[in-house]
């Protein structure tokens, strides 16, 4: 009986550090935002900018907001098939242009996989779809 109290103290522990290192990593992702901000915003009542506004963008197809106007780059991917995930959107960080030649954003990318899955985590936590990182399921 012991050891699985002890087990379930455990458990609970870990999944206590787990979540704070989530808490962590999201409030990380918030600080290299700022540096999408001047394009960007998020968060209740975020409008768009020269970028889109990026509520609910994990799951979401590219390019396929219909108030904002993509460039043809953007929106021939999110035609082809392109969803906003955890893999989708670290390519894109890592380097937009290179990713989707064509597109407006100018920013160059992150270069430290750490601030890419930063962010990412910061987006996840103002999307439907959560942490998942997955595409919805049809």
């Amino acid at each position: 009986m012991r050891a699985a109290a002890a087990w379930s103290i455990a458990g609970l522990i870990a999944t206590a550090g787990i979540a704070a290192a989530q808490e962590d990593l999201v409030a990380e992702g918030e600080d290299v935002f700022r540096r999408c901000q001047a394009c960007h915003a998020i968060g209740e009542g975020a409008t768009h900018r020269v970028g889109p506004q990026l509520n609910d963008v994990i799951g979401r197809q590219a390019g396929s907001l219909e108030d904002y106007n993509y460039s043809q780059a953007m929106q021939t991917a999110g035609e082809e098939g392109l969803v906003w995930n955890e893999e989708t959107l670290s390519e894109f960080l890592a380097g937009p242009g290179a990713m989707i030649p064509g597109t407006k954003m100018v920013f160059p990318g992150l270069r430290q996989e750490e601030q890419i899955q930063a962010v990412i985590a910061f987006l996840a936590s103002h999307s439907e779809e959560g942490g998942a990182g997955e595409p919805p399921a049809n």
